[in-house]
């Protein structure tokens, strides 16, 4: 009880002190052919050379050239960072940083999924404080000085990274992967232009869109959430429902793809402001010991956890089924939240993604649910506070196969 207590007591404050936080917007560039109007608001920075941060997989579908043709339009040089990796690691960005500042770089630029993008927000860190390192960043609110300019073009519609204060980072050498949290690193501009996603595979399009509605659902349901955000989290949701599957279905539909990404900012603006929940706590471990891709890892996760939750969050749930119009014929909020929990289970199933997972090993679990209850407790302000024996009671949970029932 003491300790419940205490976690709530932290989330309070929390919540008190956010109103008069320094918060931003990114500068949204939307629409088709978004990318064209970038090195114009580039070059009113005064700002004549820039960092590209990306990977092999964006560099190899020639996205790249089109904007470094844009930049040398308007005359701003570039370097290029392409060594990215899913789950950006410590190597990544120092390599990175160490570019940049032999460069000469004044300002970043990335391009791609939530990877490049979280690596260019911690390269961002590492610059204004050049004398601290990443885990010691980690955290809500280590870096607290200004970052150079940073533009980001999301290529996938999933990680919501274009609107948060959050770069995750993965360390191989402890199997950790943690997050910086700093209103510093809310990009300055952010390109959301659908031509860039389409024709994005079918799976990668399923787990980044199955990210982006974990971020929305855990948002709305955590405790002392503006309405302000539990609008946004709504918005999303239904959108999500509504435009993955088509956008799963038909990647070349532009339409879906447009409303896609939109959903992912919003769900991204949501969880930044409202927070995650243990879904993510459980995930993050998942991607450190496994390499189990994050929106892989949430979408498996998301309706075990829902369940588990149980009464203290049926309320929301029931919210969230009136909004999407899943509630239909239910009228108390069990079933409402129970049509919430099966219509994701249906989801996964026609995104072809697993109910379960076999990697978890039991030599793991003790390690991962101890950095699952750190990372959340006493940050999130979850429906439930849930302890490590809880947390490995999911992972338990999460590896048996079979182990959502079919709806």
């Amino acid at each position: 009880m003491f300790y419940e207590a205490a976690c709530r007591g932290v989330q309070y404050s929390l919540k008190t002190v956010a109103p008069i936080m320094p918060w931003k917007e990114p500068e949204l560039l939307m629409g088709e052919h978004a990318l064209d109007q970038l090195p114009r608001r580039i070059a009113k920075e005064g700002i004549n050379k820039v960092l590209i941060v990306t990977d092999r997989g964006i560099i190899d579908t020639g996205m790249t050239d089109t904007l470094k043709a844009s930049l040398a339009l308007h005359n701003i040089e570039f370097a290029i960072y392409a060594d990215t990796v899913p789950n950006p690691t410590v190597n990544n960005v120092e390599e990175a940083r160490t570019l940049y500042e032999a460069a000469g770089c004044e300002g970043i630029v990335a391009i791609g999924g939530g990877s490049p993008i979280d690596c260019a927000k911690a390269v961002g860190a590492r610059i204004a404080r050049p004398r601290t390192s990443l885990a010691a960043m980690k955290g809500l609110l280590r870096v607290l000085k200004k970052t150079p300019f940073i533009a980001v073009i999301p290529t996938t519609a999933g990680t919501g990274s274009e609107a948060t204060i959050a770069s995750v980072i993965s360390d191989p050498a402890t199997h950790e992967k943690y997050a910086l949290m700093d209103h510093v690193l809310l990009p300055d501009v952010a390109v959301l232009d659908p031509l860039l996603t389409v024709g994005l595979p079918g799976h990668i399009t399923a787990m980044t869109g199955m990210d982006a509605l974990t971020h929305a659902i855990e948002a709305h349901l955590n405790r002392g959430v503006p309405d302000t955000v539990r609008a946004m989290s709504l918005e999303a949701i239904d959108l999500i429902l509504t435009y993955l599957p088509i956008a799963y279905q038909d990647g070349e539909n532009v339409f879906a793809r447009k409303q896609m990404q939109y959903a992912a900012y919003l769900a991204g603006s949501a969880f930044t402001r409202g927070y995650v929940g243990y879904v993510h706590a459980l995930a993050h471990p998942l991607s450190g010991f496994y390499q189990l891709p994050h929106g892989l890892a949430n979408a498996i996760i998301l309706p075990h956890v829902l369940r588990y939750y149980g009464e203290p969050a049926w309320s929301r749930m029931a919210e969230i089924s009136d909004f999407a119009g899943l509630s239909k014929d239910h009228t108390t909020d069990e079933e409402k939240a129970a049509a919430l929990i099966d219509a994701i289970v249906h989801l996964n199933r026609a995104l072809h993604i697993p109910d379960h997972t076999t990697v978890i090993q039991d030599a793991h679990i003790a390690e991962m649910a101890k950095r699952a209850e750190k990372e959340a407790n006493p940050l999130y302000p979850v429906p439930v506070i849930l302890r490590q024996e809880a947390l490995k009671e999911l992972y338990e949970i999460i590896r048996q196969p079979g182990s959502v029932p079919a709806p």
